[in-house]
């Protein structure tokens, strides 16, 4: 196709310990998966929540298609994701335990030219966590530094 579009919640790795990624398809309007494809999407502020037994994105910004007329879709809008029913009831009794929650990692356009999300089973750093992660960063750029 063209440009690979890869959208990326980079403030994830950083707040959260990954535990577990699935891929999902999301349910879009036209004018969103052109916006997609344009690459005028934000996962920054978007969580994944259950209602009932299907399991919805929210918060996920899509801006307005610029050539989208009166058609043209909410920015923020609740979006359903499609997984099997076997990762849905997996990943509700994980939910269900405290201290577990589903963050989107990833936005993409795979080879079929479909929207797809990775979300991730993740659970909360402390702040003693999340300096030591940037203490690591610091440790490897220094290293790179020096190997040049």
């Amino acid at each position: 196709m063209g440009a690979k579009i890869q959208i990326k919640n980079k403030k994830a790795a950083f707040e959260y310990y990954l535990l577990e990624e699935f891929s999902a398809g999301i349910v879009l309007t036209g004018t969103e998966i052109k916006s997609i494809r344009a690459g005028k999407a934000s996962l920054n502020e978007a969580y994944c929540a259950f209602t009932g037994y299907e399991l919805f994105i929210r918060n996920m910004h899509i801006a307005p298609y610029s050539h989208g007329t009166y058609n043209n879709h909410e920015p923020k809008r609740e979006r359903k994701l499609l997984l099997t029913s076997r990762e849905l009831r997996k990943l509700k009794t994980r939910i269900d335990e405290r201290g577990y929650t589903l963050i989107p990692v990833l936005l993409y356009i795979n080879e079929k030219g479909l929207a797809k999300l990775n979300v991730a089973l993740a659970r909360g750093k402390k702040m003693h966590d999340k300096r030591d992660a940037i203490k690591q960063k610091d440790i490897q750029r220094e290293i790179d530094r020096s190997n040049i």
